[in-house]
């Protein structure tokens, strides 16, 4: 049996073959080259960049055939987005991302960035992290994790030059490739609550102003007076020792809310460097996204980071 991902594969191979997604007449052979090796865009991308986008989405759930984070990641769409989020373009399945790039004779001459391949045929691919580990959206039922390389990969691919890393600024590009677009917007938030203060706080701590307005949308409303029946408080909805802990005197006072807010998630964001996973760790706590490796399988936490995100997304 070939598999889902190899007649995913085969598909492809038949839509090619019947013309049905032409090359570029005028294609160079440079251009013609990128294209068929599925490397399109590397120029200046590192490794370590790769990496980055990819940690990103640690804690989005696995859904088979999906390439949309917002819905969920399968293995060959997790390698797909995140070199797509550094303007690479890939192959959709695993089998053909086994192809793309060049070949890396063995594990001992693999780093961080390449691809890792496993089965004949290929059914599970995987982003190289160094030291024995990989980032995975592992099957039905899981997420997007940190995993040690439990077998010998059966492909390794090099889509970028790693030797570009030594050359970089020191994490400027994983810095840049971490922090999703959404989070490097801090426009106007025009018509919405507090704006002002989510721009000030969110200038002050280095998050986006809108994450801020978005979680304070779903937090309370945008309520300064909310109480829940935990006993959070406030715009934010901080329990009375997180707020203590973040120097917020009073919670229901809408400035000093969204500034404990804003240096919580910031905190988050630098220590998890995953949107989903800081959003995770302001609901349930740091402590039980590391306890679980992602986000923790808390009803109320599970849905609380897509509705953020949702939120987030609407604010543009």
């Amino acid at each position: 049996m070939i598999g889902v991902q190899g007649v995913i594969s085969r598909i492809s191979e038949l839509k090619t073959q019947l013309g049905i997604t032409p090359a570029t007449p005028n294609a160079t052979f440079a251009t013609a080259l990128s294209d068929a090796t599925g490397t399109k865009g590397t120029a200046g991308v590192t490794g370590q960049a790769v990496v980055a986008a990819a940690k990103k989405y640690l804690g989005t759930s696995y859904v088979f055939g999906s390439a949309d984070p917002a819905k969920g990641l399968d293995c060959s769409g997790l390698v797909q987005q995140a070199y797509q989020d550094l303007g690479i373009d890939l192959p959709r399945s695993s089998q053909e991302q086994a192809k793309a790039g060049t070949r890396v004779d063995s594990m001992r001459d693999a780093k961080p960035g390449d691809i890792l391949a496993f089965n004949s045929p290929v059914d599970h691919v995987a982003i190289y992290l160094g030291d024995n580990k990989m980032i995975a959206a592992p099957k039905p039922g899981d997420h997007v994790k940190i995993q040690s390389v439990y077998e010998t990969p059966t492909h390794i691919r090099r889509i970028v030059d790693t030797d570009l890393t030594a050359r970089s600024a020191p994490g400027a590009a994983a810095a840049a490739a971490v922090r999703p677009a959404s989070l490097q917007n801090s426009s106007s938030l025009a018509g919405v609550p507090y704006a002002d203060m989510f721009l000030k706080a969110g200038a002050k701590y280095d998050v986006s102003p809108k994450l801020l307005a978005a979680v304070a949308k779903v937090e309370s409303g945008y309520n300064p007076k909310a109480v829940s029946k935990a006993g959070a408080q406030g715009l934010m909805q901080l329990m009375p020792a997180t707020a203590r802990g973040l120097g917020v005197d009073n919670s229901f006072d809408p400035q000093q809310a969204i500034n404990g807010a804003a240096k919580l998630l910031s905190s988050h964001l630098k220590e998890f460097k995953s949107l989903p996973l800081a959003l995770a760790a302001y609901n349930a706590g740091g402590g039980s996204v590391h306890k679980y490796g992602g986000i923790p399988p808390f009803a109320e936490t599970q849905a609380y980071v897509p509705k953020v995100q949702k939120a987030l997304a609407a604010l543009g």
